[in-house]
């Protein structure tokens, strides 16, 4: 029971972690739940414990000093003195704390239920572990849209990179369901982000097994870099590198769905069509400092093998930018212009130019 509970604790990391990111790249925050009255003790214990969370793990330990020597100025000042909501008290932090480190990731959570200290060696108990597959499987493991659109072209909305050890079958089912299309467009405009090793598997589909250096992952706890590349097998029939590839982003994208954006953008695989990306590259993890307060610290760093830096702070910007609500009309006219060039058939051809002077008709009605 013990190896189970280790290995699915990766779920549940995931699942809080991606569910984070989708909620703050909403905009929403902690206002969902009952706020709670705080005292002076209460605020000093969590600023404590924020500070050394921050000098034990923040992946720039110069950035985390210069956070706990703002977080003291504040303190001294007396600005969290009159700061008796929870909530509150933890938008100010994450202000005060992305003032200095411009991390989009760092951030505060406030929860109303106590969350009690827990071994990280124990790992998660079997009502966690079924809760949370059963949260994963009710939302089928991010995939939300699977459809074969006008002129064969394949569509994918993708609203999370589920762990692949738990969303392997769905990810070969729906890639199997692609790879006869003759265009793909992959939806991230609702995606805020998720495993690693999913996004891998994913753009793994999108090459030849040609083993393409897609990103790497530098932690600070051990100094240790782990590269990722694309895998040398996949289950099923892969969509292979000939064939054009569209990525929808919005400004909600983030995380891991920037990090398979720009992975795919700068090995010249895919074309991006949106709005720039909300910029959050430093991985990390939620730690508890309180009954009812912890924080997501960032402990890595991505570093891409094009650019030898990462989008955090600044996010993606896409090849073709328009409005997010325009990306997929955008990219479905693209990609027919893409298809049409390539056919032969008359028959056919004249069918998708059909599905072209429609669909320009309907953007330009709609200007």
């Amino acid at each position: 029971m013990k190896s189970l509970r280790l290995a699915v604790a990766a779920v549940l990391i995931f699942v809080t972690i991606n569910a984070t990111c989708i909620l703050f790249a909403q905009g929403q925050g902690p206002a969902q739940q009952p706020d709670r009255t705080i005292d002076s003790a209460e605020r000093d214990a969590v600023i404590d414990g924020l500070i050394k969370l921050l000098n034990d793990n923040y992946v720039f330990p110069d950035t985390a000093k210069k956070m706990e020597d703002a977080l003291r100025t504040h303190q001294q000042n007396k600005e969290y003195d009159n700061i008796t909501s929870a909530i509150s008290f933890v938008q100010t932090l994450t202000k005060d704390l992305q003032d200095v480190s411009h991390d989009k990731h760092l951030r505060m959570f406030y929860s109303f239920q106590a969350v009690p200290p827990r071994d990280p060696q124990s790992g998660p108990s079997p009502e966690q572990i079924a809760q949370q597959r059963e949260q994963l499987r009710t939302t089928n493991y991010g995939f939300e849209k699977l459809e074969r659109m006008d002129g064969n072209i394949g569509y994918l909305e993708l609203r999370g990179f589920t762990p692949a050890s738990e969303a392997a079958e769905t990810i070969v089912a729906a890639m199997n369901f692609l790879a006869n299309t003759d265009a793909l467009i992959i939806d991230l405009r609702r995606n805020g982000g998720g495993a690693p090793a999913t996004v891998q598997l994913i753009a793994s589909y999108l090459f030849d097994g040609d083993n393409a250096h897609l990103n790497d992952l530098y932690f600070r706890g051990d100094g240790s870099t782990r590269q990722w590349w694309s895998l040398p097998y996949v289950p099923g029939k892969r969509y292979g590198r000939s064939k054009p590839v569209y990525i929808l982003t919005s400004n909600r994208t983030f995380s891991a769905a920037e990090e398979f954006t720009y992975d795919l953008q700068n090995l010249k695989r895919a074309t991006i069509v949106g709005e720039v990306t909300g910029g959050g590259a430093n991985p990390g993890g939620t730690r508890r400092i309180t009954d009812h307060f912890g924080a997501f610290i960032p402990t890595g760093r991505a570093i891409n093998p094009v650019t030898k830096t990462n989008w955090e702070g600044v996010g993606i910007k896409p090849d073709i930018e328009v409005p997010a609500d325009k990306a997929l009309k955008t990219a479905q006219l693209a990609a027919l212009k893409e298809i049409v060039q390539k056919v032969t058939d008359e028959q056919r051809k004249n069918g998708i130019q059909h599905a072209i002077d429609s669909l320009q008709k309907e953007m330009d009605g709609s200007r």
